[in-house]
């Protein structure tokens, strides 16, 4: 089992990077002191600028985001037209045939386009995606293997038709998806790379709200996101009596998690044959905390420790909020470049005659 368990850990640190890039184009209706379209750009997972058309401009988040602005003009054009010129119509049009389709009179709706494209760096193998989503469900999909649109709901059939005899725009997708915005996310990986590419221990805590609740092995301030955490009994790990929660994002662009035990199953003396284990890929040595009930914190003691992660998950929420209002299409099993540019005449014909 040791052996397993290590051969597991030498393959997750000797693993490539794998970079991305998203972009959200939320569209709202019906929700008050809301922009009328929201675009956020997240590149391996953090939000590095949004823009919306209350603020009308385009903001990012980052120095070295700002820099590679500045130095690729053609990107901050393109955030401009779609945020201010081209998108509110389009999707705000949109938006009103769907409502027409699914009859619907008023009420609080959100539409949204995710898209984006994966970049392994040490094969250099790229992909990408482009899905719509309205109301929370998924509306229509591009598959780029088959250059087809899915429809999974009845409504939006008549649109998938359309666009799957639209070969022009199809190939215009494929070619930015699979090329040019692949592009853009390497030019943000070089400028960020200082940020990006950055190894961040986590601060570890033992955290346990009362004697009869399970215990906690929070960390938090780590980067990247790639990253294990478990807890072993005797130099082997453990499942039974455990419960591994999910990888969060703190405001700050570093992730927080943590590994329950259950604490209440096991006798006091033999609290010092366990210890959780923090293991961040890329990074040899891991970070192991033996149980100790000296080193415990709870809320009767210090009711602002449990309170860290929670706000800040809290205000990462909010920002996310500005990308995904409602809805996130987004699914990891799927993801790994932003919608095509109107270059070709059908694709602007299409914008600035929205059918849905």
């Amino acid at each position: 089992m040791k052996n397993l368990l290590l051969l597991l850990l030498l393959c997750h640190v000797s693993s490539s990077v794998k970079h991305s890039l998203k972009f959200f184009f939320t569209a709202s209706s019906g929700v008050p002191n809301f922009p009328q379209l929201v675009v956020a750009a997240v590149v391996d997972d953090l939000l590095v600028g949004h823009c919306d058309t209350d603020i009308k401009i385009v903001e990012p988040k980052y120095d070295w985001m700002k820099t590679a602005l500045e130095n690729n003009p053609q990107h901050l054009e393109w955030y401009t037209q779609r945020c201010f010129e081209i998108l509110p119509h389009v999707l705000k049009a949109r938006m009103d045939n769907l409502k027409q389709r699914f009859n619907q009179s008023g009420g609080i709706h959100i539409f949204q386009i995710i898209s984006g494209c994966g970049w392994d760096d040490e094969t250099g193998e790229m992909n990408g995606f482009m899905q719509y989503g309205y109301d929370g469900e998924d509306l229509l999909a591009l598959d780029l293997k088959t250059l087809t649109w899915v429809a999974p709901k009845p409504q939006a059939v008549i649109t998938k038709l359309r666009w799957d005899a639209d070969q022009v725009r199809l190939i215009d997708h494929e070619n930015h998806l699979t090329h040019f915005f692949p592009e853009w996310l390497k030019t943000y990986v070089t400028f960020g790379k200082s940020y990006l590419l950055r190894k961040d221990l986590p601060s570890v805590s033992l955290l346990q709200k009362s004697p009869s609740s399970p215990l906690s092995c929070h960390a938090t301030g780590f980067y990247p996101d790639r990253a294990m955490m478990f807890w072993r009994k005797d130099g082997e790990e453990i499942h039974e009596g455990v419960e591994i929660g999910e990888i969060l994002p703190n405001h700050d662009g570093s992730f927080q998690m943590s590994v329950d035990l259950n604490l209440p199953s096991v006798p006091p003396e033999d609290w010092r044959r366990y210890d959780c284990v923090f293991h961040l890929s890329g990074v040899k040595d891991d970070i192991v905390t033996t149980l100790d009930k000296a080193v415990i914190k709870t809320n009767m003691e210090k009711p602002s420790d449990m309170t860290v992660p929670i706000t800040a998950a809290v205000i990462v929420l909010a920002l996310i909020l500005i990308a995904a209002t409602g809805f996130v299409i987004y699914k990891k099993k799927t993801a790994q470049c932003p919608p095509s540019p109107p270059d070709s005449s059908s694709e602007l014909s299409e914008k600035l005659n929205p059918e849905t």
